[in-house]
């Protein structure tokens, strides 16, 4: 035994199998060790040396450091599942799951100083040699009980196409990007926001069906990260919004351009982690991404048409909010973790990301805004609020000093709106000329109620009073 025992010293003495020497006595070190202890060597420089190459290792000794201060910092525990999610934030995910099976092949049970453990395990693990990858069309590897796809036409079968309908819907080189109108797979609609204006995208009945189908079969196993509450099911904006109810301080920070920012890479890195081949992952990015036409870019800004010109999620498409939740679960991750170290509640939905609890509100601005920068995403500062309890706090339009709750003004609202529909009939308050504006009432009715079960059943009971004909 050299110098620092994995195990104190004191417990092996006497140990007639182990034998403790002094550093002078140590034999010449191999592999990893004579990268750190070969400076003491000046021989180790001679040229007679330098055939004598060291054992590849699987990381380097600053990529170990910077996973076991991950592990650390995250609060995993020691297990594979874990493990792989702390190494997943700063290497490939592929590479992050087998390091973390060979970690735990090693030492199964968490020691006792696990940071300085993993990273000393981690620095010397040799690389494995190449082995040969079974081929494409071999099952096995899926994940998350999603269903056998061997090939691009087990994916056409599946999705009721023939090859060359998949083909055409998949639009691999990008021809029907300029493309006259009525063989595009989109529609485009341009609706106002409060910076300016947002593209919708919404496909055509045909691949709106097949993104449905993907959605169903493929997508809908997957799961999200248990912070995310936008487009999960059993979550809405009311429980996006309850762990803030009476905080000190609520934070809510917006991403920018939050589905336009995703790309048809981490898309595809999405199908892959399923274990689909490569050929399957590609065709189902390509099914659910879209590089917007030419003419209904004109007029948008610089940022927009970049985004939009290359394949990205559509807003629009039925597929690209719950790809959106899993493309963005490291950032949930990384955050979360933050938050749990800071004492903080974190939530987000779609792209609202909100924490609360006792804080210096622009430490927890700069923290979130450069993991959101490492993950892919933009923060856009105009959209960021600081909210104190004194002030009034909303989340996804909801008060939340008390309790989530709608605005006071926004039942007032619908309830004017009410009254007038009695008085004057349905079709003349329709001044913003919706196509079903009884939808759009009970719509109103249906958010205002999810919180308020008593302003819900009055609004209801005036809503049945008027003439929506």
């Amino acid at each position: 035994m050299v110098g620092r025992a994995w195990v104190d010293q004191a417990l092996l003495r006497g140990n007639p199998w182990v034998h403790i020497i002094s550093w002078a006595q140590r034999p010449e070190p191999l592999g990893a060790l004579r990268e750190l202890h070969g400076a003491k060597d000046d021989s180790f420089w001679s040229p007679h040396r330098r055939t004598r190459r060291m054992t590849p290792r699987a990381v380097s000794p600053a990529v170990a450091h910077a996973l076991a201060d991950e592990f650390a910092r995250g609060g995993f525990r020691w297990r594979h599942s874990e493990l792989a999610e702390a190494f997943a934030a700063i290497i490939d995910p592929v590479e992050a799951e087998s390091l973390a099976l060979r970690v735990v092949g090693l030492i199964p049970r968490e020691p006792i100083d696990p940071q300085t453990t993993l990273q000393a395990v981690l620095a010397d693990l040799p690389e494995l040699p190449e082995t040969v990858v079974a081929p494409e069309g071999e099952p096995g590897g899926l994940r998350f009980g999603v269903p056998e796809i061997l090939d691009c036409g087990a994916l056409a079968t599946m999705l009721n196409l023939t090859t060359a309908e998949l083909e055409w819907f998949a639009d691999h080189g990008g021809w029907l990007r300029t493309a006259r109108e009525p063989l595009s797979h989109y529609r485009y609609r341009r609706l106002p926001k409060s910076t300016g204006v947002r593209l919708v995208e919404a496909p055509k009945p045909r691949l709106r069906e097949i993104q449905r189908t993907i959605n169903r079969r493929i997508l809908s196993g997957i799961p999200a990260h248990p912070s995310c509450h936008g487009f999960e099911k059993g979550r809405s904006a009311e429980t996006f919004a309850m762990p803030h109810a009476q905080a000190d301080v609520v934070v809510r920070v917006d991403l920018r351009d939050f589905f336009s920012s995703i790309t048809v890479a981490r898309v595809r890195a999405v199908f892959r982690a399923c274990g689909y081949p490569d050929s399957v992952a590609t065709a189902l990015a390509d099914l659910c991404t879209h590089a917007s036409a030419i003419a209904p870019l004109r007029g948008l800004d610089h940022r927009q048409r970049t985004l939009l010109r290359v394949p990205h999620l559509p807003q629009g498409a039925p597929t690209s909010p719950r790809l959106a939740n899993l493309v963005a679960r490291n950032l949930d991750r990384r955050i979360s973790g933050y938050a749990r170290r800071s004492g903080l509640a974190y939530t987000r939905y779609a792209d609202d990301l909100a924490l609360s609890g006792t804080m210096d509100a622009d430490s927890a601005v700069w923290a979130v805004t450069r993991i959101a920068e490492a993950e892919g995403f933009l923060v856009n500062p105009a959209k960021t609020s600081v909210r104190r309890q004194h002030q009034r706090q909303i989340l996804a339009g909801l008060v939340v000093n008390n309790r989530p709750a709608a605005p006071r003004y926004a039942y007032d609202q619908v309830r004017a709106l009410l009254h007038n529909c009695q008085r004057t009939g349905a079709a003349a308050q329709n001044r913003q000329g919706h196509n079903d504006f009884r939808s759009h009432v009970y719509g109103l009715i249906a958010w205002i109620g999810e919180t308020s079960p008593a302003r819900r059943q009055r609004l209801l009971a005036m809503a049945e009073l008027v003439d929506w004909d």
